[in-house]
This record gives structure tokens, C-alpha cells and sequence, in this order.
């Protein structure tokens, strides 16, 4: 799994450069690039579009990510205004996207986000309409390897905004094997948006649990659930609610065993920031993507080790037991707390740090305490290799009252 960033207005295309140089600077090394910064099918209605001048842009913009050993696992075809009411778009449409598909081939791009078909079609047509679209595209394909990814879109009607095509976890799961069945290879994925999601009030854990394997991607974005803004997570809360169900979602990646394509949509973060803060913005959103990763591959870390320890004999801890202790049991907890070794805590014996030195080479050590950075600093001086965070803000359920020691060695409820 892996969580990365799109970049449209993080990176100009005329001058990438100092774009490119921010996201670097972040750390970020792996990209979404979205063909809507270099071209729209409004400009081909217009007659302004000029696909040489375009293909020099691609080659201008793939010469400076190579500079900064950038790669582009993923990419997104332009995408359409729901309010479009432009005459022949379809047509259109399949004209820039095999133009844009060659291009994302040539960068590298093995996934790549393609918008439904939509405008102007009526119920009883859009399956059709997008079945020819996507195998068109399919065929078009030069490497065997290259996956097209559907995704959710919402509809307006009266101003309000309701469920649109692929808006149902199993509906588009049957379009995917159905596409797939008929290209006959596994061409064909799909990408959950999370703020088209939220605009239609959508159970995000059961959409997730639908698709199952079929998703690829996860696109990480959160609005108001009234206006289709493009806000980096955790943005837009009060206290600590939030307008978006990201507990929801991240409790379908874990129970689906998601492995796919963590992405942050954040244009409108970006905008609202002055340039000169765009250094700051960008590392804000690698801790947050680092923070999804930590959160949404939670049961994928726990079951990569053959046996497990835990640090912290404390609520963390006993949430873990809770939710886990059963499925992976951990061999012993320990604590800095010498008053607590030698006892028992939640069915575990709680040792000193030091007999982490003793544990064999396949086991992974769960820190259950948010002091997390001192504490890995403090098991990597002793040579503690296989270390990891865990955290209990999502778990599936939780002991919603709170322990403080009252004596050493003693729990009590507040």
C-alpha cells in the first residue's frame, strides 16, 4: 500500500519546476498526474486543442519528474463538469482520453482513473455507452499490464446532489467483472472517491466491502457533504468531528485487506494557501498521508509477523487486546513502569523492555503508547529491529472509559 498526492495546482506545467522541487523537499517521490492540466475536451470544442503542442508539454513535464527521480504509478484522465452541456461530448471524450492514454503509458503510469460516461445519457443507456467507451479504451492499450480504473461520480438534480453512476459498491463491482469478462483479462479496477461518497450521504465502510478486490484505489478528499470542494482530510472538522466518515472508511480498508492506492485530492488546501506557505502545506499532507498508511494498513502490518510484543501496559494496550488480542495474540506486553513488572495486565504478563532484546527475528514490536517517537528511539538504541506504531482512534469497537494509574501497578476508572 502506498499513499501519494495528486498535483494538480501543486506543479505548473509551464514551470514544474519549483513544484516538483516542493514535493521532493517533503518527501514525496511517487505522483497522481492528472491529465486535466494539460488539456480538456472544452478545448477541443473550441477547436484550441493542438495535440502536438500538448504532447510537447508531456515531454517538458516528464523531463523534469525524471530530474527528480519522480514516478507516476497512477494517473487520472481529464474529467468532465456534471453541469456540462456541450453538444457531441462523448465522441470528444474518446478522443482526448486515447490521446492522454498513449501519453500515460509512455510516463509509466500503471493504473489510470477514467471518468464514466455520463452527460446527456439516459438511464437505460449509460451501461451500454460506458461499455463501449471502456473496451475502446482497452483495446487502445498497449501494455498488458496497464489496469483502467472506474470510479464513482455523483448526479444534480433540483440543486441537490444524489447518487450517480457506479455509485453502488456491487452495481459497480458487476460493471468491473463484467468489463473484464468481456476484455477478456483483468483490465479493469476501480477507484473510490471518498468526497463523491460523501456528497450522497453513502456508507463508505459497506461501498468499500462491496468492491472487495476490485478496488484499486482510494481517492482521500473531504467537503462539507453540500459542495463538491476538494479539501485535504482533516481540514474541515470542528473539535473532533469531522464532515467526512473517516472512520467508516478506514475500517472497510482493513476489513477488505486493502493493498491498492492511498491518494490525496487536496486542490482546494492548496489554493486557499499562499504560495509562499506551499513547502509547509505539502509536508502537512506527507504526515497525513503517512498517517492513512499507518491507519488503513493497520491488519496487514499484524499479519506480516509470525508473532508479536507489545509496549504499553495501558488503554492503548487493552484496546488492542480487545479488538486483537484473540486474532493475534501477543506474547507478553512490557512497560517503563518497573512498579508493573512481574504482573499481569488484560491476560498478559508485563515485562521490562530488556526482554525485547530476546525476542526471535520474525516478530514485530507494537508500540501501544502515544509517546510513539520516544519510544522508538529507545528500542532502536537497544537493537530493536521490527518496530511499529499502533493506534486506537479506528478501531471496531473500544473501552470508552479511561484508566489512570491511581497507585503504581494499579488501574482505576476515572
Amino acid at each position: 500500500m502506498e499513499a501519494i498526492p495528486s498535483i494538480y495546482e501543486t506543479v505548473s506545467t509551464l514551470r514544474p519546476w519549483q513544484g516538483m522541487g516542493d514535493l521532493a523537499a517533503a518527501g514525496f517521490k511517487r505522483l497522481l498526474l492528472d491529465f486535466s492540466m494539460f488539456t480538456s475536451a472544452e478545448l477541443i470544442r473550441q477547436k484550441k486543442h493542438r495535440p502536438e503542442l500538448v504532447r510537447e508539454l508531456y515531454r517538458e513535464f516528464f523531463s523534469t519528474a525524471k530530474k527528480f527521480k519522480m514516478e507516476f504509478p497512477i494517473a487520472k484522465l481529464p474529467f468532465f463538469s456534471h453541469f456540462s452541456c456541450m453538444e457531441d461530448l462523448h465522441p470528444l471524450i474518446l478522443q482526448l482520453s486515447l490521446d492522454c492514454l498513449a501519453a500515460c503509458e509512455t510516463a509509466g503510469c500503471g493504473q489510470i482513473i477514467v471518468q464514466p460516461l455520463f452527460v446527456g445519457l439516459e438511464h437505460d443507456r449509460v451501461w451500454e455507452e460506458n461499455r463501449k467507451y471502456y473496451l475502446a479504451l482497452s483495446e487502445a492499450c498497449r501494455l498488458a499490464d496497464t489496469k483502467l480504473l472506474l470510479t464513482n461520480q455523483y448526479a444534480v438534480h433540483n440543486r441537490r446532489f444524489k447518487r450517480g453512476v457506479c455509485s453502488d459498491g456491487r452495481t459497480a463491482a458487476q460493471w468491473v467483472d463484467d468489463l473484464n469478462c468481456l476484455a477478456g483479462m483483468e483490465r479493469f479496477g476501480f477507484c473510490m472517491d471518498t468526497g463523491y461518497c460523501n456528497l450522497c450521504a453513502q456508507d463508505m465502510q459497506a461501498f468499500i466491502l462491496g468492491l472487495g478486490a476490485r478496488l484499486q484505489a482510494v481517492i482521500l478528499t473531504e467537503n462539507d457533504g453540500q459542495h463538491d470542494m476538494r479539501r485535504l482530510p482533516f481540514t474541515g472538522g470542528w473539535g473532533q468531528s469531522h464532515d467526512t466518515d473517516w472512520l467508516g472508511v478506514i475500517r472497510g480498508l482493513r476489513q477488505s485487506g486493502f493493498d491498492g492506492c492511498l491518494i490525496l485530492d487536496m486542490v482546494h488546501t492548496i489554493q486557499s494557501f499562499s504560495p509562499l506557505l506551499r513547502p509547509h502545506i505539502l509536508s502537512l499532507c506527507k504526515a497525513v498521508a503517512d498517517y492513512f498508511l499507518l491507519q488503513a494498513n493497520l491488519e496487514n502490518t499484524l499479519k506480516k509477523y509470525r508473532s508479536i510484543a507489545l509496549f504499553g501496559a495501558g488503554n492503548m494496550c487493552r484496546n488492542y487486546m480487545k479488538c486483537y488480542g484473540a486474532i493475534y495474540p501477543p506474547l507478553f506486553t512490557c512497560d517503563n513502569n518497573q512498579a508493573l513488572w512481574g504482573t499481569s495486565f488484560c491476560g498478559l504478563e508485563v515485562k521490562s523492555p530488556e526482554a525485547l532484546k530476546d525476542l526471535p527475528d520474525d516478530c514485530g514490536v507494537f508500540i501501544c503508547n502515544l509517546y510513539y517517537r520516544e519510544i522508538e528511539a529507545q528500542l532502536r538504541a537497544m537493537g530493536v529491529k521490527h518496530i511499529e506504531y499502533f493506534n486506537d482512534e479506528y478501531m471496531s469497537s473500544y473501552y470508552f472509559d479511561r484508566f489512570h494509574r491511581d497507585e503504581p501497578g494499579q488501574f482505576v476508572s476515572p
